[in-house]
């Protein structure tokens, strides 16, 4: 989207050149937004035209607004010199902004230098010192959040470790990797404690962080840092003990067992916020109901056609299709083999008590517990229809008027027609 630095005027003969401060700078806003809407479908298009003009006008009063918008652009364009030349002066003006502290800190880290990492420290301390102090978001995905609260604290602390590293502070990198790995047991911060002991020299320690580090389960690891962890614990093995990696497949061992109970106990942790953190079988899933906070198990529903209807308090077409819904409810209201889940999509609980009493619909509403996300549910409403099996049978995004009741109720009684799959018999043979 292209921010409002003025609308281009709509006068196709040319103006006279502007005679106060004000009439050159909105002229200048003018422009400014004419080049973005030309270049706004590309990240570098966009830092190409707001360089351009830059250049254009050195001393330009709309300068403080460009340069955050460069470095945004910038994070998009994966562009590390300009996250760094552009993201420093951003910073100065808002220095809680913590996608760019985030990525402004790593940038200054890959670029190398004993001064970006002196900026990175700083910047890691703010990164840190912020997301410690925010609270972790309590909505429909909570075990969602508060993994990505952790893993931004992680960031936080690598960024220090990896700083202090360059800076010689090898004592305090070790500090703040370990915290790091504390804060969220992964490659990378597994890696950061590793190369902090070694450069301590405690050679045996940095060999068991390193094992973690190739043992964890990370599915953000590519086989490529997997392939550099390996080769590089085979070096240091074979340093440490004559040349040899007898006993390295131990010390390997020795890190998947405690790596996977690490990640296990914080999967543990998690679904003590959310039962259903983890899991990618929505059969498995527990819903939570609006009212009392009831629990429903979806494992308890198979052998039933379910129906589950995605809709939310401020999605007009859900208002329109809700009548409609309830006709293809009625048609099956003496089956017991048929359930109906109207599911909100992950609103805050008062939004949608207000909204049903006020729309005078059924109270009977499961909360999103997940399933949005799992399933992609982009636009709504979506309904989704899961077979006797428990498996997704079909898939409506929207709804058409005219044939809805009829389209659905077809659906639903092919899948009732079908018979619902038995185990196969015991064989006498063995």
């Amino acid at each position: 989207m292209v921010p409002a630095f003025g609308q281009a005027p709509a006068e196709t003969q040319p103006k006279s050149a502007p005679t106060t401060a004000d009439d050159a700078l909105e002229a200048e806003r003018n422009e400014l937004a004419a080049e973005l809407r030309e270049a706004q479908t590309s990240p570098l298009d966009m830092i190409h035209a707001l360089e351009a003009h830059l250049r254009k006008y050195p001393n330009s009063p709309v300068r403080p607004e460009i340069m955050p918008l460069l470095a945004k652009e910038a994070v998009e364009a994966a562009d590390l010199h300009r996250i760094a030349l552009y993201g420093v002066p951003a910073l100065a003006a808002t220095p809680n902004d913590v996608l760019l502290l985030d990525r402004v800190a790593s940038a200054l880290l890959n670029l190398g230098g004993r001064g970006n990492a002196e900026h990175a420290l700083e910047y890691g301390k703010q990164f840190e010192a912020y997301v410690a102090n925010l609270p972790v978001v309590d909505g429909s995905d909570p075990a969602r959040n508060q993994e990505d609260h952790d893993r931004a604290l992680e960031r936080a602390l690598v960024y220090q470790a990896r700083a202090l590293g360059v800076l010689g502070m090898n004592d305090e990198a070790r500090k703040k990797a370990q915290l790091a790995y504390l804060a969220y047991a992964d490659e990378q911060s597994a890696r950061e404690w590793s190369d902090a002991l070694l450069r301590l020299g405690d050679d045996q320690q940095a060999i068991a962080r390193l094992a973690d580090a190739f043992a964890i389960p990370d599915p953000r690891v590519t086989e490529d840092n997997r392939a550099q962890d390996r080769k590089q614990l085979g070096e240091m093995y074979r340093k440490l003990h004559g040349g040899s990696e007898a006993g390295l497949g131990e010390e390997i061992l020795a890190a998947y067992d405690r790596t996977t109970a690490d990640v296990e106990k914080r999967r543990a942790q998690l679904r003590l916020l959310d039962p259903n953190a983890g899991l990618t079988d929505p059969m498995k899933f527990t819903l939570r109901a609006l009212e009392s906070g009831k629990k429903l198990e979806m494992a308890g529903l198979k052998g039933k056609v379910l129906i589950l209807d995605f809709w939310a308090t401020w999605c007009v077409p859900c208002r329109a299709q809700h009548p409609l819904y309830d006709q293809v409810k009625k048609r099956f209201q003496d089956r017991t083999d048929v359930m109906f889940l109207s599911i909100n999509a992950a609103e805050d609980r008062d939004l949608i008590s207000h909204f049903l009493d006020e729309q005078k619909w059924s109270r009977t509403v499961y909360l999103d517990s997940g399933l949005v996300r799992l399933w992609s549910v982009n636009s709504i409403p979506a309904t989704i229809v899961i077979d006797k099996q428990g498996q997704v049978a079909s898939r409506m995004n929207g709804f058409v008027p005219d044939n809805f009741v009829e389209q659905l109720a077809k659906r639903v009684e092919a899948l009732l027609a079908e018979p619902l799959a038995q185990a196969p018999p015991l064989s006498d043979t063995p």
